[in-house]
């Protein structure tokens, strides 16, 4: 008695049958639709859509004004995208996840400088649309003697870093003697394992099937890659046809065969398979029992099942404002709600994942009823993250984190999923500071203590941070500190004695006396906290750690400004700032004083300087001493009253002749 068997796998991958499902959902809803090319490499179905009223177009001109344009799930180039936005019409974009992971990946390495190789059919749309993501920055090899004579002849001037991706339909078994081809241990060759896991396991599924198979039927559309590629993998192991549908069952000249293996396409819907099904059984070629066989039942059989509690891999297949929906590769279409993505309120689903993405989940609840899973990737990230903390506070990891909340008595932030305590003694503020300072800031941190059960809490500490970075600078600094070096510190204290200068992470002294060339009676009259000074050592005492700092600058010495321009015998205008009861001083420039002696004020007897002078008054003196050692200054107004004398007597004997 004959046997058929049809493979576990065979027919429709959720990729086509999203993108099947997105047309035939706008069909229904009377939409203009036209396709960027058949939707999928199946006559049947592409058939059945245009009598429905769908079109197929192959450019985007082709569009007209109220058309949705629908991308087919082999996916586009970047241009075509740019076309359609500049064309204004509605689109769908039904492109594979799976695929649109390459043109993510692509795209992503030719910007960093890689050159992309990409194993598949050149002529094929898939490979088409992944070059248009590679702005011409790529080569597409057919197979392991195609990619053998690009590292013997090319590789070597290259000069540029390699990442190579497969057709998401590449033959799995030319794709391990691809593997083989290419450099081992080459730290400049990055490899992506791209081909669909729904491909993968066609083909393995469709290997194993034509191992024990006397004969293999092949469904699919002719011009379809991943059938091609099915018919390629059975026809290593037994005769096998390839066959679009069952009217071409009548054409075969099928040999006496026990054993009959039936294997499909992606693109090839169940009804099709069930037919070719029917129509071997017609022909008595399927034994009697297999009459009730039922392909969608047989499916849904194939189909692992899921648990709660169980972690599980899925491949993001949409992103909305409030969820992830992923395709777990069961009869469950899985969500992953917000909170489940994350535990920060100012993110949204796009931020955390992306179509086409592969994560890790943990089922929270599974409803088969309705074919539905709820799924949790925090919780994932919270045990992976919490294993980071451990090993964090056993290793004294730095961390950074942004503080999101001032509780009582310190702040929280949460780190790799886990939430981090950080009491207000251990935030590095002073004493009795206010907390909210910190808020939205990033912050550096160690774990210094973490929590076991099942609440995954961890304590952290910033001080430690910055007491560790402090030690590490003082102990930098007097690696290299000399008297005369200058450095660049910030103000970070006053005194009444002086200013307490950061050189970065260790500080020093600048005396009021070294802040100004002029007397002052507090350093707030030269600086403020915060004001940055360049500033130079002019003492160190390493045993005390004590650093003396000076800040006034050689060419800004009043005296030697003073000296530079003035000399004994030029007069100059001074401002009387004092007035004692030997004389007066006055300022003749700013921090340069000269004494007016009380003899040298008039021409006749002063009993009492305060009956000629006042403070501000502005007078015309003369100099007549200058002591350089001492830094001491006369000058008269007595002199210029002499000077006036002897011109007038010099003037009278003229007037007298006259």
């Amino acid at each position: 008695m004959n046997k058929v068997t049809v493979a576990k796998s065979a027919g429709f991958c959720f990729g086509v049958d999203r993108a099947v499902k997105m047309v035939y959902g706008e069909l229904e809803k009377n939409t203009n639709v036209a396709t960027l090319g058949p939707i999928i490499h199946n006559q049947d179905v592409v058939n059945d859509m245009q009598a429905k009223g769908a079109r197929i177009i192959e450019t985007v001109d082709e569009l007209k004004p109220d058309e949705t344009v629908v991308i087919r799930s082999h996916g586009v180039g970047r241009d075509i995208y740019e076309q359609i936005k500049a064309k204004g019409n509605r689109m769908l974009d039904a492109t594979c996840p799976f695929v649109s992971r390459i043109h993510k990946i692509v795209a992503e390495k030719t910007a960093e400088g890689y050159f992309i190789l990409i194993a598949g059919d050149r002529d094929h749309p898939e490979v088409q649309g992944i070059v248009g993501h590679c702005d011409e920055n790529c080569l597409v090899f057919k197979d392991n003697f195609e990619l053998k004579a690009f590292f013997e002849k090319n590789y070597k001037n290259l000069r540029k870093k390699l990442a190579i991706v497969a057709q998401t339909t590449y033959n799995i078994v030319v794709w391990g003697e691809c593997l083989n081809v290419i450099p081992k241990d080459d730290p400049d060759i990055v490899i992506y394992d791209t081909i669909c896991n729904a491909t993968d396991t066609r083909q393995s599924d469709a290997a194993e099937l034509a191992k024990n198979s006397d004969i293999m039927l092949v469904v699919g559309g002719r011009h379809s890659s991943n059938t091609v590629k099915l018919y390629e993998v059975c026809s290593r192991y037994c005769k096998t046809y390839h066959i679009e549908n069952s009217d071409e069952l009548r054409t075969l000249k099928l040999p006496n065969a026990e054993k009959i293996g039936i294997t499909a396409g992606a693109s090839t819907p169940a009804y099709i398979i069930k037919e070719v099904q029917t129509k071997m059984a017609e022909n008595e070629i399927l034994a009697a029992q297999n009459e009730d066989f039922d392909f969608a039942q047989a499916i849904d059989e194939s189909f692992k099942k899921i648990h709660t509690g169980e972690k599980v891999k899925g491949i993001v297949i949409a992103v909305n404002n409030t969820e992830a929906i992923v395709d777990l590769g069961t009869k469950h279409t899985g969500y992953v709600a917000l909170d489940d993505l994350t535990d920060d309120p100012s993110k949204k689903p796009s931020d955390i994942v992306s179509v086409g993405d592969e994560i890790e989940l943990v089922v929270i609840k599974v409803n088969d009823a309705e074919g539905t899973a709820a799924l949790s990737k925090r919780k994932v990230d919270e045990q992976a993250g919490y294993e980071k903390i451990v090993k964090a506070q056993q290793e004294g990891t730095v961390l950074e984190g942004v503080v999101q909340s001032v509780v009582n008595k310190g702040v929280t932030l949460t780190v790799l999923g886990v939430r981090v305590f950080i009491p207000a003694s251990l935030t590095g503020l002073p004493r009795g500071a206010e907390l909210d300072q910190l808020l939205k800031k990033k912050v550096e941190f160690i774990v210094i203590e973490v929590s076991e059960g099942g609440r995954k809490r961890a304590v952290g500490s910033i001080k430690a941070v910055q007491n560790a970075k402090k030690e590490e600078a003082k102990a930098k600094f007097w690696e290299t500190a000399e008297v005369g070096k200058t450095y660049t510190g910030k103000v970070k204290s006053l005194t009444s004695f002086g200013a307490f200068v950061d050189l970065g992470g260790i500080d020093g002294m600048v005396h009021i006396s070294e802040l100004s060339w002029k007397r002052i009676k507090h350093p707030s009259e030269v600086v403020n906290v915060g004001d940055t000074l360049e500033v130079y050592i002019k003492d160190l005492d390493r045993e005390a750690n004590r650093i003396s700092l000076g800040f006034k600058k050689a060419e800004d010495n009043p005296w030697e400004i003073f000296m530079s321009k003035y000399q004994v015998g030029d007069v100059v205008k001074a401002t009387i700032v004092s007035i004692t009861s030997f004389g007066a001083f006055a300022q003749i420039i700013d921090g340069v004083d000269g004494l007016i002696h009380i003899s040298q004020i008039a021409d006749q007897k002063v009993e009492n300087v305060k009956d000629v002078l006042n403070v501000g008054d502005e007078v015309d003196v003369k100099i007549i001493d200058i002591d350089e050692e001492s830094k001491r200054i006369s000058i008269s107004m007595r002199a210029l009253l002499e000077n006036a004398d002897d011109e007038a007597e010099e003037e009278a004997p003229a007037e007298d002749a006259e």
